[in-house]
């Protein structure tokens, strides 16, 4: 009962005393631009990963799909370590190695034990300038991508997302799906994608970053061992200007009856990673929340939307989403629902979006940064997901965002602030629509688009 109570009374911490005792993150950048970036704290395990500053953003027509196959070929082996050779290295530490893909990040990162934290750099290093990349394992990779593809084409959540994409940012490198298109897989050769790593893989771009028990001295240490070799460019060349991918409201609409649900998804343009409106607007989503059939929870769900959805019959799930990248974004919601419940879903959805611009009290205000707050703290849960943060922060706003100052932004919201930001992003906006399945009931655009506002006496 003592060891029980003491156990207890040890794991006991208070909301703000989380917030104060997150070790500092601490940041080397090395002669060549590369950025190594730790938070040591006194766990056995640790992670250590590379994000890179490239994605299907940075691709073109003829090249989509490149950094994708890369990200598969890379754990295939190196040339100094064959693939039967680079496997058993990592089994041998008992490691979980992993990587993906996204519109403007790549990531490779392997969770170990800390002690091994200097072998895991080394192998994290000649991944990224060492891929062999062999003829053999091309061809090989080519067939599982293509694959790979066929069964995307299932998910309709995704497709959808991606049609979203493309009517958004239509002409623009992000209307390019992360994987690339059938013809480009099949096309791309050993040295497109050589050119790709050549063109992208820059030290200035990269960011090393770890999490768990690693000393920060240690981690630059190792990393100016294995990492001197990544190519240096100049800091005005280190990250290519890209032109802005302009937002167009118009839709894209894949119908076919022969599917059993709708899946449709609305967005407006949404602002940038480092723009202060994204914490507005995640406390508005917040509002509206999300629900799915499977949860439960009936009638007496905070979200208004989840309410009417229940009562009504109108969906099988939906969620808000707020989408950025690093000039643009997308902020919207997506639903999935019976062929006949797509009208009244989507004028639910949107109503909801008018009463955000109009009527947004203090207490659904309150309750949504209390979920944001929920959400902030979880990223603490595991040395990979604080170690994913570090990464992506410091290639999204140049440094680690304290968890109190996103704390202190989300405290400084309130409901006025969340009508004029919504009215700002939203209130007479023209969206952009993507639809796929039995949609013949979905209105036409122009019926979608008077609905973005309210005639107000």
């Amino acid at each position: 009962a003592t060891l029980s109570t003491l156990t207890r009374k040890r794991g006991a911490a208070t909301y703000a005393q989380t917030l104060q005792n997150i070790p500092e993150t601490q940041v080397t950048t090395l002669e060549n631009g590369l950025r190594v970036a730790s938070e040591e704290s006194r766990q056995p395990t640790c992670t250590v990963g590379v994000w890179i500053g490239a994605g299907s953003r940075y691709e073109n027509s003829k090249n989509n799909g490149a950094g994708f196959f890369v990200e598969h070929l890379a754990f295939k082996g190196t040339k100094q370590r064959p693939g039967p050779a680079f496997e058993k290295e990592v089994e041998s530490l008992g490691a979980h190695l992993n990587g993906y893909t996204s519109r403007e990040q790549t990531a490779f990162y392997i969770k170990a034990l800390s002690k091994d934290m200097p072998k895991v750099v080394e192998l994290l290093a000649d991944i990224v300038q060492n891929c062999a990349m062999e003829e053999s394992q091309v061809e090989k990779e080519r067939g599982v991508i293509l694959q790979e593809l066929k069964e995307l084409d299932s998910n309709l959540t995704d497709v959808t997302f991606d049609y979203l994409h493309a009517t958004a940012f239509q002409g623009t490198a992000l209307a390019q799906t992360v994987e690339g298109t059938t013809e480009n897989i099949k096309r791309l050769t050993r040295a497109d994608l050589a050119s790709y790593v050549d063109s992208n893989f820059k030290a200035p771009r990269m960011v090393l970053a770890a999490a768990g028990g690693v000393s920060h001295k240690e981690l630059v240490d190792v990393a100016k061992q294995h990492f001197s070799g990544v190519p240096f460019t100049y800091k005005e060349d280190a990250v290519p200007i890209l032109p802005h991918c302009r937002f167009t409201g118009s839709e894209i609409r894949a119908r076919d009856d022969a599917l059993p649900f709708a899946h449709i998804a609305l967005a407006v343009e949404g602002p940038g990673w480092a723009h202060p409106d994204n914490v507005v607007l995640n406390v508005a989503n917040a509002i509206i929340g999300c629900y799915d059939r499977t949860f439960g929870g009936g009638k007496n769900q905070s979200s208004r939307v989840a309410a009417l959805a229940v009562e009504h019959n109108l969906c099988h799930s939906f969620q808000t989403f707020n989408t950025s990248y690093s000039d643009t974004g997308l902020f919207g919601f997506h639903f999935v629902s019976d062929p006949l419940s797509i009208d009244d879903m989507m004028f639910c959805a949107q109503g909801e979006w008018m009463r955000l611009c109009t009527s947004t009290t203090e207490s659904e205000v309150t309750r949504a940064k209390n979920y944001l707050r929920n959400a902030m703290v979880a990223q603490l849960d595991g040395t990979t997901r604080v170690c994913e943060n570090i990464g992506s922060h410091l290639l999204n706003y140049g440094r680690r965002i304290p968890l109190e100052e996103w704390d202190a932004r989300i405290s400084a919201v309130d409901a006025r602030m969340v009508r004029e930001v919504c009215s700002k992003y939203i209130y007479d906006k023209c969206p952009a629509i993507a639809a796929v399945g039995p949609i013949e009931q979905l209105l036409d655009y122009n019926r979608l688009r008077s609905a973005m506002y309210w005639v107000r006496l």
